[in-house]
């Protein structure tokens, strides 16, 4: 665990990732995450609908000018010709990397027949993942859950596809779609998973805590971490987390102070992105999480 991580061309500065999450991974945040040793921050999910990228919506999750590099774009969508020509757009736009949502469990994008709803379906998605691949010359990567339900655990299935369709890391969530959140996560498929690839894989599910970072590194064997909810109003836990796998002991907690400051600074940062009373409804989610 000591070397870099490295998918495709490129190599990661920590092993901690930053979780693409809708509503909560927008351009201040994944700024300020970087900031504190995320080695990567992937944007908010993004249809695969270019015709409906001149919303202020898609506008705003595609932007990443004051990202850090580099950039990741997360795209979510069923068709695999759309989702290869939302590749190309983002690629041309400046992503480093183009990652394919076939994680999430919201009711909105099930219906849609995209997000984890995907994973029922192991031909489609190879056809999608042969077409994005197909399109772009940056990595593709992947971000899945261990299956649909707890009767249907073909995280491993789809895993081989996308290592055979060319893409160069794969996430995985340690909660079938139909456990949602609920439960605790299960790092048993993460391990199978893992064991089978030669690609990067990244785990993802309950990691709040250094000792539980390191408990999940052992139990999957992965090759990075990544890290959702524990980072909401708390993202120096990637500094913490990187400490602790670094050093093998617990770094100091910030002083007070200092955590008023980065809020502080978020809320600054919140306002000058969004502009108008948005910044306001974005920035009280935030601070209630802080």
């Amino acid at each position: 665990m000591n070397k870099p991580l490295r998918i495709g061309s490129l190599e990661l500065a920590a092993r901690t990732v930053l979780a693409p999450m809708a509503g909560v991974t927008d351009a201040p945040f994944r700024s300020l995450c970087r900031s504190w040793g995320a080695g990567l921050a992937a944007s908010e999910m993004t249809t695969a609908d270019v015709r409906l990228w001149d919303t202020k919506k898609s506008r705003l999750r595609l932007d990443f000018s004051t990202d850090p590099p580099p950039h990741v774009v997360q795209i979510a969508g069923s068709e695999p010709e759309m989702m290869a020509e939302a590749a190309r757009c983002v690629a041309e736009r400046g992503a480093a990397a183009v990652d394919i949502n076939l994680g999430c469990p919201a009711k909105k994008v099930c219906r849609q027949a995209a997000g984890s709803a995907l994973l029922r379906d192991p031909a489609l998605v190879a056809r999608i993942l042969d077409a994005v691949v197909a399109a772009v010359d940056v990595p593709v990567t992947l971000k899945i859950r261990t299956g649909w339900d707890l009767q249907n655990r073909n995280g491993p299935e789809i895993a081989r596809i996308a290592e055979q369709a060319g893409v160069q890391a794969l996430a995985v969530h340690g909660r079938t779609r139909a456990c949602r959140y609920r439960g605790e996560a299960e790092y048993e498929t993460i391990a199978q998973i893992k064991a089978s690839l030669s690609i990067p894989v990244i785990a993802n599910g309950d990691i709040t805590t250094p000792e539980k970072s390191l408990e999940v590194l052992t139990l999957t064997s992965a090759d990075g971490l990544m890290i959702g909810r524990a980072a909401r109003g708390r993202p120096w836990i990637f500094r913490e987390l990187n400490f602790y796998r670094e050093n093998g002991k617990q770094i100091a907690p910030l002083d007070k102070n200092k955590v008023r400051d980065i809020m502080l600074d978020h809320l600054s940062d919140l306002y000058r992105f969004y502009w108008d009373t948005t910044g306001f409804r974005v920035a009280r989610k935030h601070l209630s999480w802080y």
